[in-house]
């Protein structure tokens, strides 16, 4: 059975977890499969949305401790890759110039928590919960937990979320900023992908551009970012896609995007 299975329909590329049996605990095929099937939708020019979500009643539920991947310190190679595979899995994200969205549509935890995380919108199951977990196992955090949590729900609250490992419900989720929104379980993956497919239907040069902007709006200063908005937006101007947008608008229609 493959560890991932992927789909397309609509300009959205659905990537499915599919170890339903271990609620997607992450082995060693899995955790290989996840950052290659996001780089070849980033890739895909008629892919316009990535969707990630697992198969059964779960997520993820975080590393399978009965085959576990490789630990750092197993062969030479993996002792000088700064980043391994929890690595790999929050950057495919954040490099994928695409809209991201996990589709939480069971537990997420550990690094299945951590990979919600590093997606750019997340929509959660009425049922789902999350946790990061690590500290029940006397383990700290990885897969950009770390560096995604405070930044969506605000230092102090990440620090009680993380030192407690406690669960976060879908109605907690969605009132502290996890969940874009909540939906309900029956008729769930529907509702992701009609959610996707509008997406899909914008302008691919300004979704890029605008996730570029966000990825770096923590670290610059205002006149830096203020720079590099001004440079972006100029691009745009300049693309078929800007061009149809002012059109539609005076002929009182939906734009039709090229992507061009």
């Amino acid at each position: 059975m493959p560890a991932i299975i992927t789909s397309s329909a609509n300009g959205v590329r659905t990537i499915t977890l599919n170890r339903p049996e271990r609620l997607n605990a992450i082995d060693a095929e899995l955790a290989d499969a996840l950052p290659r099937a996001v780089d070849e939708a980033a890739r895909d020019d008629d892919v316009r949305v990535v969707v990630i979500t697992g198969a059964g009643r779960g997520f993820c539920s975080g590393l399978d401790i009965s085959s576990p991947p490789r630990l750092p310190e197993s062969t030479r190679g993996d002792r000088l890759d700064p980043l391994a595979w929890v690595g790999r899995w929050a950057t495919s994200l954040v490099a994928c110039e695409k809209p991201v969205i996990a589709a939480v549509n069971g537990v997420a935890a550990g690094a299945g928590f951590g990979l919600v995380l590093a997606a750019d919108i997340r929509l959660v199951a009425s049922s789902a919960r999350m946790t990061a977990g690590y500290i029940r196992r006397a383990l700290s955090p990885d897969t950009g937990v770390t560096y995604f949590l405070p930044r969506l729900v605000g230092a102090s609250r990440a620090t009680e979320i993380l030192f407690t490992g406690r669960d976060i419900d879908a109605a907690e989720a969605e009132r502290i900023g996890l969940a874009a929104t909540v939906l309900p379980d029956e008729g769930f993956g529907e509702q992701v992908l009609a959610y996707a497919a509008r997406l899909a239907a914008g302008p691919p040069v300004a979704f890029a551009l605008t996730k570029r902007l966000l990825a770096c709006t923590f670290d610059a200063t205002l006149t830096a970012q203020l720079e590099r908005e001004l440079a972006y937006i100029k691009t745009c101007f300049a693309s078929p896609d800007a061009g149809e947008a002012l059109r539609a608008f005076s002929e009182k229609r939906k734009p039709t995007f090229s992507g061009e």
